[in-house]
């Protein structure tokens, strides 16, 4: 359980970041449902993040590019319903806000209003600076994304290590210390080298979580699903499987129809 469970019975930005001045890490996780939201806020999670990889672990598709706004505001609104702590972020989906800055604001107003979220996530740096400052001026909490944006991946044309060149490591940094002036409460850095996320860490105040960006960051990020081990088929470097649910779970519905077939279940004592 997080220390700022004795202070805080709602983790807010303001918490991050004084999380991050006392050097307390923090938890985060996706959660896409209500059920599975109760579960991890009641485990003491500090931030949900109702990810676009929706798109992935719970419709199938390929990429996170398919999914909607409605789609997004769906699932952040069940998980939204269940969390009484953490701090519940939505991703901003593929079309929402790459239009222009006011597009970007209607969809997070959207996801404010419809959804209950407390913040949304963006991904890009400096081409998208209008709509994060629009955003951040209607009062809607910012978190950033840089480095691998998964919704660019067409345009990377792979998943593989982002920023390891100088020229893009040092805009990275560049970017890092926009979103911060811009008034973002957080960045998430995904899949770039540990020593860059280590340097950007130190060099803005804004609480940086990584995702393959090694330790040295001021806290973690995961896909519950791959973190349950519920997808054996995604088996990148950064990521410890805690569980290995696809394994137990195909267990219990073998188990279960070998027993409705045999006719022992439901025994005597589970019927009316």
């Amino acid at each position: 359980m997080s220390k700022a469970k004795e202070n805080y019975a709602r983790i807010t930005t303001l918490t991050l970041s004084e999380m991050k001045a006392q050097g307390e890490k923090i938890a985060m996780l996706t959660a896409y449902d209500y059920t599975m939201a109760g579960i991890v806020d009641k485990a003491g999670i500090d931030v949900i993040l109702v990810g676009d990889s929706a798109s992935n672990v719970m419709a199938g598709h390929e990429t996170t590019l398919p999914i909607t706004l409605d789609q997004m505001i769906y699932h952040a609104a069940s998980v939204v319903r269940s969390v009484e702590r953490a701090l519940v972020v939505v991703d901003l989906p593929f079309g929402a806000y790459q239009a222009d800055s006011k597009e970007a604001l209607r969809s997070s107003i959207r996801i404010m209003k419809e959804a209950g979220a407390h913040a949304v996530k963006l991904e890009g740096g400096s081409q998208i600076q209008d709509s994060i400052e629009r955003i951040l001026q209607a009062g809607i909490p910012v978190m950033g994304h840089l480095g691998l944006t998964p919704q660019s991946i067409y345009k990377f044309g792979t998943y593989t290590v982002r920023a390891k060149e100088e020229a893009e490591a040092e805009q990275l940094i560049i970017d890092a210390q926009m979103l911060e002036k811009a008034g973002c409460f957080g960045i998430v850095l995904e899949k770039i080298p540990a020593k860059l996320a280590n340097k950007v860490s130190q060099i803005v105040n804004i609480p940086i979580i990584g995702i393959g960006a090694g330790a040295k960051v001021d806290g973690q990020v995961l896909v519950l699903n791959d973190m349950l081990g519920m997808n054996k088929e995604f088996s990148p470097r950064f990521l410890r499987r805690y569980l290995n649910l696809d394994e137990e779970i195909s267990k219990a519905v073998k188990n279960y129809t070998t027993d409705v077939k045999n006719q022992d279940f439901p025994n005597i004592k589970e019927q009316y």
